[in-house]
Order: C-alpha cells, then structure tokens, then sequence
C-alpha cells in the first residue's frame, strides 16, 4: 500500500488524491485505533479550515468515524491549534483537522490528534495505515450503538478565551496592529482575541469564501501585509496561514520578522527570566539563530523538519520553547502544537515588558543570507533524490567551496510534490547562483 501519512497528516488534491472514500477509510480507521481503549462511547472533535472541499471531506470522515460507534462533535472552522487545546479542555478522545494547512485551496489535508491533543507518531500513523486495506475485518455496531454527530458550538469562544488568558496582565491600548489572517480558519477568532486585548485592529484578508484561502495573502505572501502596514504607520503586523498554526511578523517597516527571530525574542526574554536554557528548533533555522543562542549563553537542539519532531525533542527535554523558521512557534507551557495567535500575544507582551518595538528587539539576531527554492518533482521520484550521479555530482561540487557558516540542506516535502533546496552562507549571489544550479539539476533528472 502507497505510503498515505506524510510529516503532517494525510494531504493531496481534494477529490482526486484525497477523495471522500479516503475520507471514510482515514475516519473508520483511526477512529478504530486512536478509541479502542476509550472508556465508554468514543468522543471525536472534528473541525475544517474552510476550503470549499472541507464540508465533502468532513462529511465523509465523519461517516468513516461514526460507523465505528463514536459520537462526532463538529466544530466548524476554527484554527489546528484550537483543536490541539479543546481535545483536552473537552475530555475528548481524539480529534481531526480538515486542513491543508499553507497550501493552495485544491488540496486539502487530514491530521489526527489524540487525547492529549498530539499529533500522531509514525508508529500510530503507520497502524491506521495497515488497518486499511482490511476495514471489512474491524467489527463494527449497529442499531442504538452506530455513532452520531453533535454540534460544538462555544469552541471558537473558548479558544479565545483561552488565548486571551496566556497573557493575564497584558494590555495593548495605544498599538495598532495589522492582521493577514489568509482568508482560513483565524479569519473571525484572531481580531477578537487581540481587540478584547486592547489593541487597535485592522485585518485583511478575513473573508474566506472557500476559494480564496492562502491566495495571495497570508503568512507565504506577505506583500499586502507590509505595504498595508508601512502605509497605514501601523506598529506591526502578524500573518497567519490557512489553518492557524504559523505565524510570521512584519516590524513597522516593512521588514520580515520570522519564526527564529520570534524565538530569539521570546527565548531571550524566557532565559532572562530564569524559564528557559535551550531552544529546540530545526535543520532549516538560519545560522544567526545558531550564533545568537551561543551568544547569549543559550542551548540550542535542532531536529528535522516539522513542528511535531520539534514537539517531541520538547517533550523528551521537558523544554519550554521550540518552532521552525516557517512560523511554527510552539510554547509548550500553553498548547501542544505551533499556534499562530498564541505567538502573535506572546510576541508582543514581551515588546510591552521591554517596552520596546519589534524592529529594535530583532535586530539582536544577525540574519545570515538564506536562499530556499523548491524544485518541481513529483512525489513518485523523490525517493531517487539521493542516488541520482548528476545530483550528487552537482551538490559535492558545492559543498566543496562552502565555508565557515556556509551550509547546503536538500529535502523533500512531506506535503508538497517539490523537493526543497536550501543554501546558507555570506554572499547572497553566490548562494542563489548555487541553488539554482542544484535545483535546475534536480528538475532536469526527476522531471
């Protein structure tokens, strides 16, 4: 069997790739494995970023988990990161979130927590997997046992609240801010929570229709956000992606503040504090990052990439503050996954506590060039990435010429048909001719 579970759940173009009968096998089989040892009937939370194909997928998931018995708690569009923190809050056995996360609005995703509000492990995915191409063997209930759907209706209310609560003495009277909130799932619960905050809110891109999600807008394309910001003298912007769990900023400048910055910031003020010694972060972290930890006297662990390896180095260090240069930031004292709102309140408390601006405390972090481009290749031959002579030959070659703080990283996507090629070093032209040079021989081998 195709290997389904990639670094954040099940994702592919809606109706073609993740079809409704997908759906139903992913519903029936994890609700099978992630309820088998639930106390009574099996309680799952479902929710959806609001992509036009989210309602088809839902539906069907939702008869995949009700054939097994489990009462099904729909909770409409609400963020990843609100379904990670009212599993919990709920007593809920599992959860589903209906999301592609940054991706175009075709695609779509599903990704299982589980009570704890976790995402799966390997080991997990892996069974759910196995379990599928013999769904007629599982036993399933019938008649007064066969499984029912109920509304979740103060989720959204709750998971405001619960943001607004991180922050018990914060006031943001006086500062204007600026909201991307990428037409998805922070589109209604991102203003609330920073206007019941105090700040002065202005929002764009806040009117999904189901087509519109991550277009143009949001934390992958954040043109709108800083023209709107510069423009309108606003003190900051946060951008979120489609389902809520990254966050990227933009300093009343214009300037990109992102996720290593956010830790640098947020990790500095936690260590001055005496709540903070490492920083878990991942392979794709900018150097400066690197250099900033060492000189502050700060740890520093890197995993791969996706923010729930960076939760489970977290979680075996018993570390408070880990996340990725894309705009996970997880603050594990407060939710269990990257949560785009939680960072943007984090983030500007400790600019209140420092009374300071965003673009005075990120220049504490040297940013060193970075170069990230994506070569087109489709999923069935990435796996010939390692072993290909021409790409190997191409990439020894400019590996030799790398020097101190100079480093190459190629990868495939675990959501995306590309394979990612990433080169740090001191000279921006040199690296971009570098990673074009790899990605054209990647392309011109694979494609």
């Amino acid at each position: 069997m195709k290997k389904l579970f990639g670094t954040d759940g099940v994702r592919g173009v809606a109706n073609k790739e993740l079809t409704p009968k997908l759906a139903f096998e992913l519903g029936k089989a994890g609700a099978y494995v992630l309820t088998k040892n639930a106390t009574g009937t099996p309680k799952v939370m479902v929710a959806k970023d609001g992509r036009r194909s989210g309602d088809m997928l839902e539906a069907a998931l939702t008869a995949g988990l009700c054939s097994i018995g489990a009462i099904v708690y729909h909770c409409g569009v609400i963020p990843t990161p609100a379904v990670a923190y009212l599993i919990k809050k709920y007593k809920f056995d599992a959860g589903v979130m209906i999301s592609a996360s940054h991706n175009p609005m075709q695609d779509n995703g599903i990704k299982f927590f589980n009570a704890s509000g976790l995402k799966l492990p390997d080991s997990l995915e892996e069974e759910i997997e196995s379990i599928i191409p013999n769904l007629d063997d599982i036993p399933c209930p019938t008649g007064a046992d066969v499984g029912v759907v109920k509304s979740c209706p103060y989720a959204l209310e709750d998971y405001a609240s619960f943001l607004v609560s991180t922050v018990p003495s914060l006031r943001l009277d006086g500062m204007k801010v600026a909201l991307d909130c990428a037409n998805g799932a922070t589109s209604v619960v991102a203003p609330i929570v920073f206007e019941k905050l105090g700040a002065e809110v202005h929002t764009l891109h806040h009117r999904p229709n189901g087509i519109n999600i991550n277009a143009n807008c949001g934390s992958t394309h954040m043109d709108d956000l800083k023209k709107f910001v510069v423009s309108q003298s606003m003190d900051l912007g946060l951008a979120f992606d489609g389902d809520g769990d990254r966050m990227l900023a933009v300093d009343k400048n214009g300037q990109d503040i992102d996720g290593d910055m956010i830790m640098a910031i947020c990790g500095l003020d936690l260590y001055e504090q005496g709540q903070l010694d490492t920083i878990v972060a991942t392979v794709m972290s900018n150097q400066g990052l690197v250099a900033f930890c060492r000189k502050h006297g700060i740890a520093m662990h890197q995993t791969n990439v996706g923010d729930r390896y960076v939760l489970e180095k977290m979680i075996e260090e018993d570390l408070p503050l880990g996340g990725e240069q894309s705009g996970h930031v997880i603050f594990r004292e407060y939710n269990t996954t990257g949560d785009g709102i939680l960072a943007g309140v984090q983030l500007l408390s400790v600019l209140v506590r420092k009374k300071k601006q965003l673009h005075e405390l990120a220049q504490m972090m040297e940013v060193f060039p970075q170069v990230l481009i994506n070569a087109k290749v489709p999923n069935n031959r990435k796996g010939e990435l390692m072993t290909c002579p021409k790409i190997k030959k191409v990439q020894a070659g400019i590996e030799a010429q790398l020097g101190e703080y100079e480093r190459i990283l190629v990868r495939p996507s675990g959501t995306e048909p590309v394979v990612r090629v990433m080169i740090e070093g001191r000279d921006q032209a040199q690296i971009t001719k570098w990673a074009q040079e790899l990605v054209a021989a990647i392309e011109s081998s694979l494609t």
